[in-house]
């Protein structure tokens, strides 16, 4: 089906890049440290292939089943893709989960950290993990609440020896991001962790001053999708 918004994905990228790069200088940050996450979860391979061109290499995918069905020949063609789960994982999908992505960002909970730890140790492969926080201890959302982040990084270091590269946040889409962004750069900061998964399509420059090094952006990429 054809996008609802017609795109060119490569122009969309190139302004957010110079966007970041501005916000990042006005922080005092380097450009360089913030990376773009294409989140290109229900864009197939002809939106993907622009961005894959031009030199793109950074992905994220909501889904397992729907990253396995897509990315499979664009990982032949290009084998230095870097793909990120960005949505929820079941246990039920780790040994997937493990098997296909680079990096997940979704770590939230005791029984997920515990497989990915056996799955990682059976396929002989080491992702690297972000702990997802809640923020915003919304009901509906995944993640560890706030004032239990900090021992569930040490149980996932201690008892499943997992190396935690960093955390990820969704705020909530009512309130102002900043506050849960700087709460988030807080408790990573606490507990040595340099990588910070905050932003998204409508902030990630306020995500940019305020210690991001990945931002998560698909419909100012790949334009609104129709269903």
């Amino acid at each position: 089906m054809p996008d609802a918004t017609p795109a060119d994905p490569v122009a969309n990228l190139a302004r957010i890049r110079a966007r970041l790069n501005a916000a990042a200088e006005e922080a005092g940050r380097k450009p360089e440290d913030i990376t773009v996450i294409a989140v290109s979860k229900n864009h197939g391979a002809e939106a993907i292939l622009p961005l894959l061109e031009a030199g793109h290499r950074v992905f994220g995918e909501n889904r397992v089943q729907e990253a396995m069905g897509k990315w499979p020949a664009l990982k032949e063609r290009y084998p230095d893709i870097e793909l990120h789960l960005i949505g929820p994982l079941q246990t039920n999908k780790a040994k997937e989960a493990v098997a296909f992505f680079d990096v997940i960002e979704t770590v939230d909970r005791p029984k997920l950290a515990r497989i990915l730890s056996e799955e990682m140790a059976r396929q002989g492969k080491t992702l690297r993990l972000l702990v997802q926080v809640n923020t915003g201890e919304e009901e509906q959302k995944a993640g560890a609440a706030p004032q239990e982040a900090d021992a569930f990084i040490a149980q996932c270091r201690d008892e499943y020896g997992l190396a935690i590269d960093g955390l990820m946040c969704i705020p909530p889409a009512e309130e102002a991001p900043a506050p849960h962004f700087a709460l988030l750069a807080k408790i990573a900061a606490r507990n040595g962790l340099k990588t910070l998964s905050m932003g998204m399509s409508g902030d990630y420059e306020i995500a940019a001053t305020l210690g991001a090094t990945h931002v998560r952006v698909g419909t100012e990429i790949f334009g609104a999708r129709a269903y």
